[in-house]
């Protein structure tokens, strides 16, 4: 199963038009986002640090923990994506351990890249 797939049923639609913000940094975070139609831009502190395209996962530290932002969101093209509750995130994790894993591998592929972005650079 292709992980989008597990929200092809989700009536939660988020439409967003280009330019326009899924959500910026600093808002109070309480749910997560498929996109599942364009690509979108994850910015922090002003820089591009992610591409999200058809598939892509975003948001779900907010569901994880709750707090503000870290990051804004922009729609690149015209964007579609599922909004996913906490209610809905908890059925997931429990009827799909994949689904799990999967939300796992993507904060830390996050977490790695932020990491690679502030290390110093090494002494040549």
């Amino acid at each position: 199963m292709v992980f989008f797939e597990l929200f092809a049923n989700n009536p939660s639609i988020i439409s967003v038009p280009a330019g326009q913000p899924l959500f910026t940094a600093g808002e109070e975070g309480h749910l997560m986002f498929v996109l599942t139609t364009g690509s979108a831009e994850v910015i922090v502190n002003g820089r591009v640090v992610e591409t999200l395209k058809h598939g892509s996962i975003v948001g779900e530290l907010g569901i994880v923990l709750a707090g503000p932002r870290s990051a804004s969101v922009i729609a690149k093209t015209n964007c579609e994506f599922v909004a996913i509750d906490e209610k809905r995130f908890q059925f997931l994790v429990q009827q799909t351990p994949y689904f799990a894993t999967q939300v796992m591998r993507v904060m830390a592929e996050r977490l790695r890249a932020l990491n690679q972005m502030v290390a110093p650079a090494e002494a040549t």
